[in-house]
């Protein structure tokens, strides 16, 4: 097999491909670290304006380390998003714009990543896990019904062989450490699903231009665009993206099996081994059903709204008007081809033309400048600087955040008495010295650090106006000390 194939087609890939870009740039360890850290993480995507602050602040970090970048953060959000590593999009809560990183983009900060923290990939439960589909693979795909009964059976055997041992006390739970391999395993594949969606949706985008694009060059007749339209959908949900994001939205959209998720995941987080996942790690399992559910439901309204837009540009005729102005623009090129034998770009055409401008339909919608408005009528007020008084700063911090350091000594000294305690049981112990803002913030710090069961607990806590209050939670305990 020749050699010179591969180098030319990687040679190509490498002039085209935005995630190669990205890790050849100067600038690849700030790319990757910043927009790693605000756009890769459980947030995907953050208003221009939020995102823009937070890279000044780091910026600013990295200044006084020494490094040399001279451009604000919006700066280099517009030099990157001109590069293709982010996407900006309209917001749909308010006025402004969103960005977001690209799926190339993606997939090169996940390869940095995974360079700078590799993880062994020969595990025992990534082993066992490719036998196991290996094995149902072979199960599912044998034509002949007999041998499949029989393999079925084998496996029926082998569960009762360990029922039995388990009533016999023969068989242990798994080993501490290799459960924490598996669920760690498990959180390194599960990382990796929200950016199948961030591909889907870029697979999308990639066919709805095509598509138009089809549509103005053919002569096709209506009913034979929407027929593509609908085929372009089923080739994306066909491709590789498109059936993981089919496999998880119907794990997501379906009750039971979205009930039976979460319920195993309480379970997994309640045993001793899991004590030993940080913080990042326990929120992500808490967090991954609904991360799913937020980005299926994304993906369906692009579908949406792609099959719509797609039908009103066809139904609406609007696809003649661009074909007109595609054949228009044939003739000028062709027309331009055949002067340049004769006249050179850059020769004088002494041709005016003159560019549109706003004209007003009514003197009526000329808001005029009244100086008046802007004049205050009532006269100001000085005030001379005092030194400020530190107990007022404290309690006027205490009216704003939630004294998380508080909360974490009370839980810890709960916890130095017994083994667990339920936010309940530390109200109960230490009133909510700062009312509901007390109450929320052990809920938090349980949510995070601790576990939630299935059952029911009343809280009852006295607000800020005096006044006695009782909300019924889950029960949200705590199982360990807190940081």
């Amino acid at each position: 097999m020749s050699s010179v194939a591969p180098v030319l087609e990687f040679a190509a890939l490498m002039r085209r491909d935005v995630a190669w870009q990205l890790i050849r740039a100067d600038l690849a360890p700030v790319i990757a670290g910043l927009l790693g850290t605000h756009l890769a993480g459980q947030t995907r995507r953050r208003d221009a304006e939020e995102l823009y602050e937070r890279l000044d602040v780091d910026l600013e970090q990295l200044r006084a380390q020494g490094m040399s970048l001279p451009l604000s953060g919006q700066g280099y959000c517009a030099h990157w998003r001109s590069s293709g590593f982010l996407i900006r999009r309209p917001s749909a809560d308010a006025r402004g714009e969103t960005l977001e990183l690209s799926p190339d983009a993606i997939a090169a900060i996940r390869f940095l990543q995974a360079r700078a923290a590799p993880r062994s990939a020969a595990t025992e439960s990534r082993l066992a896990s490719i036998a196991a589909l290996v094995r149902r693979l072979a199960i599912d795909t044998d034509p002949d019904a007999a041998t499949r009964i029989s393999l079925l059976e084998d496996e029926k055997d082998a569960i009762d062989r360990r029922i039995k041992a388990l009533r016999a006390g023969d068989e242990g739970t798994l080993d501490p450490d290799r459960a924490l391999e598996r669920l760690r395993d498990m959180l390194a594949q599960a990382a990796d699903v929200p950016d199948d969606f961030a591909r889907v949706r870029g697979e999308f985008e990639t066919l709805n231009t095509a598509l138009r694009a089809q549509i103005v060059e053919s002569e096709g007749s209506q009913a034979a665009v929407i027929d593509e339209v609908f085929l372009g959908i089923d080739h994306i949900a066909d491709s590789d993206a498109g059936r993981s994001f089919s496999a998880f939205s119907q794990l997501v959209l379906d009750p039971a099996l979205s009930a039976a998720f979460e319920s195993d995941i309480r379970r997994v987080l309640d045993r001793d081994f899991a004590r030993e996942l940080t913080r990042d790690e326990r929120q992500a399992l808490r967090t991954f059903l609904s991360t799913l559910k937020e980005r299926s439901a994304e993906i369906h309204d692009v579908i949406t709204l792609f099959a719509r837009a797609l039908r009103r540009y066809v139904q609406s005729q609007d696809y003649q008007r661009d074909r007109v102005l595609r054949g228009l623009l044939r003739e000028a090129m062709h027309a331009g081809v055949s002067a340049s034998e004769r006249v050179k770009p850059w020769h004088p055409t002494r041709l005016q033309l003159d560019l549109s401008a706003v004209t007003l339909a009514s003197a009526g919608i000329v808001d005029l400048h009244d100086p008046s408005e802007f004049v205050s009528l009532e006269p100001l007020e000085h005030h001379a600087p005092a030194v400020a008084d530190l107990e007022e700063l404290r309690a006027l911090a205490r009216e704003t955040e939630i004294d998380f350091d508080e909360l974490t000594r009370d839980v810890n000294a709960m916890l130095s008495e017994t083994e667990t305690c339920t936010v309940a049981e530390v109200l109960a112990r230490f009133p909510a010295s700062q009312g509901v803002g007390s109450v929320v913030g052990l809920l938090a710090l349980a949510a995070e650090q601790g576990t939630v069961d299935d059952d029911d607990e009343s809280l009852t806590w006295r607000g800020l106006d005096g006044v006695t209050r009782t909300a019924v939670v889950s029960t949200h305990r705590f199982t360990g000390r807190i940081s």
